[in-house]
């Protein structure tokens, strides 16, 4: 992934912190790690035996959208126990996201009582037949993200500057691991662009990372408690592809806390070019495409 991608997610993410069976929209399926191609049916035969799906999307393509609404569906057509994790929300107003799959509140209250529009950028109607389909079918739907203001708060300022009230909402500071040195790297090179741009020093640079990964923990934490609790339900996770890629963000905290638990899959949806062509293949588990690359 190029590092302007990852940029660009990050950058934003620290300075704002129907029911119808739809047809297959996939084009090509393939695997970086055997190099082979798939059609639907067996990558959905391999999906049904794992019990945490990322669906790594980039926020602005609509295509990635109605991808993950296809596989969620597909997934629900074979085991109605399926729950969607959503980047998108944060941990605050899991009761708000609980409150529509019940039916007690409109799509118009569920916007204004989340504060969708002023904590995530990017237009409802992407993910709005992805949350009707879940409260069509009362699947859970899980509240992943750090609330923006302790996200700022330490990148700013770090973990240290929180107050006992802002902690209720992150693991323990003992759970927030910055001991990845492959990820490390990565989130340098984003930084060292985003500070090029005119933003950030050198002397922040611990703290942009203990924000990112802060970010990550929070994630998995929500994740992994949700699995632990419900060991019969398959939890699929949309998020950013930033938070996927070679597991270093979500999927391998997610593993730590769940162990032997722990039965994960990784979609990339529509891969830049570049990703398709390393030859890394530790990147995901899968390539989904139904645009063309850019």
């Amino acid at each position: 992934m190029k590092i302007y991608q990852i940029t660009k997610i990050w950058a934003w993410s620290l300075g704002i912190i129907l029911f119808c069976t739809l047809p297959s929209h996939a084009q090509n399926i393939s695997s970086p790690r055997s190099q082979q191609n798939y059609n639907l049916q067996e990558v959905l035969q391999k999906l049904y035996q794992t019990n945490v799906i990322y669906l790594g999307e980039t926020h602005d393509n609509p295509e990635d959208h109605k991808a993950q609404l296809e596989i969620i569906q597909k997934l629900v057509a074979k085991n109605k126990k399926v729950a969607i994790a959503m980047e998108m929300f944060q941990r605050p107003y899991q009761d708000v996201l609980d409150r529509y799959i019940a039916g007690k509140i409109t799509e118009t209250q569920l916007i204004e009582q989340s504060e969708y529009e002023q904590r995530w950028v990017f237009p409802w109607e992407n993910y709005a037949p992805i949350l009707r389909f879940a409260a069509l079918n009362k699947l859970p739907v899980l509240a992943l993200n750090t609330p923006a203001e302790i996200t700022r708060k330490v990148a700013r300022r770090g973990l240290e500057s929180l107050t006992p009230e802002e902690q209720r909402y992150i693991p323990p500071a003992s759970e927030i691991r910055t001991d990845n040195a492959e990820y490390r790297q990565m989130v340098l090179g984003a930084f060292q662009q985003h500070r090029q741009a005119g933003h950030g020093s050198s002397a922040s640079f611990e703290r942009f990372f203990t924000a990112q990964v802060l970010w990550d923990e929070t994630m998995a934490e929500a994740i992994a408690k949700f699995v632990k609790a419900n060991p019969d339900y398959q939890v699929v996770v949309l998020a950013g592809q930033a938070h996927i890629i070679y597991g270093y963000g979500i999927p391998s905290r997610v593993e730590r806390r769940l162990g032997k638990k722990a039965v994960q899959s990784s979609i990339l949806l529509n891969p830049s070019e570049e990703d398709i062509a390393s030859t890394d293949k530790a990147i995901a588990d899968y390539f989904w495409i139904t645009s063309p690359p850019k």
